[in-house]
């Protein structure tokens, strides 16, 4: 599945619904999932809502439980440190390939994102069109769909966590990157992705103290 790309069947979009209603926590850690009233309250028949819900199950955001059905998965701090080992390896990726790769108009569109983001970022959709378009130009369909599970997980975490929350920090990481993926620099381009990394490892740590 690529998210960057329109939804080609209902069972992709089921799954883009439900899976934001899991990670903005519509749907909370622990609640009883229903495929009647999902498939009703995102107007999706049954069958591609079902579908969703496999896949769901499958990257961990939903948890089986026999004899009670499906429950949206709870959040362990453990799990979340072992996404971030993964995540900084994918994204240091991502970040080089992009930086290589990123044509002139997406090369706008990050210095655009950047100079805006300190701005916008607390309402959280601008970090969303820069992840896109990186993976886009980053072209690696891999790449992408495991970067687009690693981060859906660790904004859940976030929108749980969001308090105690650095959003200044993360803006100005979040826009050195941008700007030099639009350099090309594919060595200070990983170089920042790092230092993201790092942030949002210590953010992750730092709730075990609260």
């Amino acid at each position: 599945r690529r998210r960057s790309k329109p939804l080609n069947s209902l069972a992709d979009k089921a799954f883009h619904l439900i899976e934001e209603k899991i990670v903005t926590l519509q749907l909370k850690p622990g609640s009883l999932i229903s495929e009647v009233e999902l498939s009703e309250e995102i107007d999706i028949g049954r069958t591609p809502v079902r579908e969703a819900l496999q896949r769901l199950a499958h990257e961990g955001m939903i948890s089986i439980i026999p004899r009670r059905g499906m429950i949206v998965s709870e959040v362990d701090i453990m799990n979340q440190l072992e996404i971030m080992d993964l995540r900084r390896v994918v994204d240091r990726m991502i970040a080089a390939k992009a930086a290589k790769r990123t044509t002139i108009e997406q090369k706008e569109r990050l210095k655009e994102i950047a100079e805006d983001i300190e701005v916008t970022a607390k309402k959280g959709d601008i970090v969303g069109q820069f992840d896109q378009i990186m993976r886009t130009a980053a072209r690696n369909y891999f790449g992408t769909q495991i970067s687009e599970t690693l981060h859906a997980h660790c904004r859940r975490f976030w929108y749980i966590n969001r308090e105690v929350s650095d959003l200044k920090r993360s803006a100005k990481l979040h826009a050195r990157m941008m700007r030099e993926i639009a350099r090309g620099n594919q060595y200070k381009a990983c170089e920042a992705s790092d230092a993201l990394s790092d942030y949002i490892e210590d953010f992750t740590r730092s709730t075990l103290d609260t």
